[in-house]
């Protein structure tokens, strides 16, 4: 199966009844793991120190209030009837509205944008022309793209949602895995339990990091199973404790008793609010894993079965201690206490299950969110292994992995509780809330084309509820939320460092072109000897020539008979389809054999291997000279410098174009095609097939027997190896980002080369330092 041109290809989702129920089936596994898990721990964290469980049960039924009421505003109806309507091309998360935002006004990170990427067929939403009469939406457009410090406050805010993400992803593994092996402490003497809970969770919690390379599709199809069993074990007890207990507990519904357990508690209520909006962890994995699934089938699967099954969970919490206010033991708030004692060790092993799940599901957006974050520039190279060939989205970087699993385990060792785990957790969960709630308030304006008073009504109503969450939260900063604090600022700092650099260096590479003239002073031969074989110049630059090419024929014997200056970009959609991936031009006259081409990606895309990319590189060029002369069937953009730009595909989609074959044998002529055949016998044969119509001249032909020698000769990836310094006279901070922390991230992250799977004897790098 060709995974690029399934994903390039956006099949539409049938929307047929089965299909959307499957996918709500499936969803349940991937999506709502921890959010269903959250029972564990929201009883025990909120009664943990702030409020006292007393005989009047007003504390116990205020919670319970603020539990169902928290549930149906913020995950039903902000993220289900709202925030998932904002989806880029399918896709959402935090940096899906920061690329719709980039799309709908001039404020992208990327550095190295053109005309020709608003042409690519994602770029627009849902066929809406960007340029709109609304007189608010175009004051906000032309104030973002004035102010430089407005883009960095929309690029620091996605960063930040970014970052708490990653801390989720060291969090919710640890409270979750811990919060369902606390049921032992129900099993063992009370001296006993703590010896055992943390190693057997840091067991746990290795295997589950251990396994993450092998990727989650061989086990995959066992994630639903085991969150709707977990589900219907909750929802069943819930029932059973309501009825058996307290069967008048839905009266704690009513909001009454919010402002009476607020009015009593005071002070210690409003603390106890950050255990409480633990409840909601896991919401924004609706939003995130949007593009896996369909908005239709994730609203199925929460409205109808994972909200009724969390509800009915925490009625069935509360009933039962609403009847029991015993002190007799230090636990009694658990999760596990309310369960009958008959099935308590099959629903430990339930929860056990539910809770690896949930973690997986954090885990592996976690990867997702840093392959965005590297895919637009903002976070170093790094190692991604794509652990399935058929489900888009399951990777697995291994560096982050083992960040993780010993930030994962240094919290559960370091903590050994629920409480400061949770005031952990929740700080993380809320940022990300409230981040989401600031860029979908600029969306509803530029993207949406709404009023100002429906964005600053959506900002008020749930901004304020995330406010008072938050709020609870960041006061327990000493108890353990200081963690998702420390570890966004190192990731953020990260981010924005390796950020900052690029685009300085981008900067320096476009104000040290080098000029054309110079190029057509050198002659066809570039003064040097040409010899055959591909050379693939890699540059940041879209146009012009860098000026690391001049250092290259100064300092070298020979080049190649042909060049590619090759740039690999970004562009701010999800996905680019194979049949626009190409970007392809030439770089002074014809005989020079000099073109430049850009291979665009979305941030979501997959990057093919070597062997892969070179073949749809090589077919590419063979595309663009067979089509140069036949423009009236392709796009061509106008770019700087008189260079004209053709949109080619890969060589999936050359159906009526060329088609590249790389063998050894002979191989019979069709009477569709018509072959070009390399004059010379050589250990690698390479074919060219080109359609019988339009006839090519003998120029073109020429030209492409000389490519077809070259392809044979091999292939060269020449890249520069940057040294980059602040210049003289620069301040002492961009002194010490540039120097030192720069230099650090780019000694330690992955080259341009470990990206495109390039072997080592194929490259050549040359030295250059950056004055930025």
């Amino acid at each position: 199966m060709d995974l690029e041109s399934a994903i390039g290809g956006h099949p539409i989702k049938k929307n047929s009844w089965r299909a959307v129920l499957t996918l709500a089936y499936q969803s349940l596994g991937v999506v709502y793991g921890d959010l269903s898990t959250s029972p564990l721990y929201v009883y025990k964290s909120t009664f943990a120190e702030d409020i006292k469980h007393s005989e009047t049960n007003e504390e116990i039924y205020g919670v319970l209030s603020f539990i169902f009421w928290t549930l149906t505003l913020i995950p039903l109806i902000k993220y289900v009837f709202i925030v998932l309507r904002a989806d880029d091309n399918g896709e959402g998360g935090t940096f899906a509205l920061y690329s719709l935002l980039c799309r709908h006004a001039r404020v992208s990170s990327l550095p190295n944008c053109q005309l020709a990427d608003e042409d690519l067929s994602e770029y627009t939403k849902d066929g809406v022309d960007l340029i709109s009469k609304n007189t608010c939406r175009s004051r906000l457009k032309s104030t973002l793209e004035k102010h430089r410090v407005l883009q960095r406050v929309l690029l620091v805010l996605a960063l930040i949602g970014a970052c708490m993400v990653i801390g989720d992803g060291v969090l919710t593994p640890a409270i979750s895995v811990f919060s369902a092996v606390s049921g032992l402490e129900l099993s063992m003497a009370k001296e006993h339990h703590r010896y055992v809970e943390v190693p057997v969770a840091c067991i746990i919690l290795v295997i589950l990091f251990a396994i993450q390379h092998y990727g989650t599709h061989r086990v995959g199809f066992l994630f639903a199973p085991v969150v709707i069993t977990w589900l219907l074990c909750i929802s069943a007890i819930g029932l059973y404790n309501i009825f058996h207990w307290n069967p008048h507990v839905y009266k704690a519904l009513s909001p009454y008793y919010m402002y009476k357990f607020l009015k009593k508690t005071q002070r210690g209520g409003w603390m106890s609010l950050g255990g409480i909006l633990l409840c909601m962890t896991g919401s924004e994995a609706m939003f995130a894993d949007l593009g896996h699934f369909s908005q239709l089938s994730i609203k199925i699967a929460f409205t109808f079965v994972v909200y009724p099954a969390l509800v009915l969970a925490y009625m069935g919490q509360a009933a039962y201690l609403s009847q029991h206010h015993g002190e007799e033991s230090n636990y009694r708030i658990g999760f596990y206490v309310s369960v009958p004692e008959k099935i308590r060790w099959p629903v430990l092993v339930i929860a056990i299950l539910a809770a690896v799940v949930g973690s997986q599901a954090v885990i592996t957006g976690t990867f997702s969110i840093i392959k965005q974050c590297s895919a637009l520039g903002c976070f170093p190279r790094v190692k991604i292994v794509h652990t399935s060939s058929k489900i888009h989205g399951q990777i697995y970087i291994p560096e982050i992995n083992w960040t993780l699993m010993l930030l994962c385990l240094a919290i559960t060792g370091g903590f050994r509780d629920t409480k400061r785990m949770g005031n952990a957790s929740g700080l993380a969960v809320i940022t990300v809330m409230l981040v989401t709630t600031c860029l979908m308030s600029v969306v509803i304006i530029l993207c949406w084309h709404k009023s100002f008073l429906f964005a600053i009504a959506f900002i008020l109503f749930f901004g304020s509820i995330e406010s008072l969450y938050f709020s609870a939260s960041l006061i327990k900063f000493r108890e353990g939320a200081w963690v998702p604090i420390a570890l966004s600022f190192i990731f953020l700092l990260v981010m924005y460092v390796w950020h900052y650099g690029t685009r300085k260096k981008y900067e320096f590479d476009v104000q040290n072109k080098v000029s054309i003239n110079w190029l057509l002073g050198l002659g066809p031969s570039l003064g040097i000897v040409r010899v055959r074989g591909i050379g693939l110049i890699y540059t940041e630059l879209v146009t012009g020539i860098p000026a690391i090419f001049s250092h290259f024929v100064t300092n070298l014997p020979a080049f190649h008979q042909v060049l590619v200056f090759l740039c690999i970009k970004s562009v701010p959609v999800p996905h680019v389809r194979p049949g626009e991936r190409f970007l392809v031009g030439r770089v002074g006259p014809k005989e020079y054999r000099l073109y430049r081409c850009i291979a665009r990606y979305g941030y979501r895309d997959i990057h093919k291997d070597g062997m892969e990319f070179e073949k749809d590189l090589v077919c590419s060029i063979a595309e663009f000279i067979r089509s140069e002369k036949v423009e009236s069937s392709v796009k061509v953009e106008d770019v700087e410098e008189n260079e004209r730009m053709t949109v080619v595909g890969t060589s999936s989609t050359h159906v009526d174009g060329v088609r590249m074959c790389e063998d050894e044998g002979e191989r019979a002529e069709t009477s569709e095609v018509r072959e070009i055949k390399s004059p010379k016998k050589v250990r690698k044969r390479v074919r060219f097939h080109v359609p019988e119509r339009p006839e090519m001249d003998e120029e073109a032909r020429r030209e492409l027997e000389e490519l077809m020698e070259a392809r044979e000769a091999g292939m060269a990836f020449i890249m520069g190896h940057s040294y980059v310094k602040a210049k003289r006279g620069s301040g002492w901070v961009k002194k010490v980002v540039i120097n030192y922390g720069y230099d650090f991230l780019r000694r330690n992250s992955r080259g341009p080369s470990y990206a495109w799977s390039v072997p080592h004897a194929s490259t050549l790098e040359v030295g250059m330092i950056y004055q930025v």
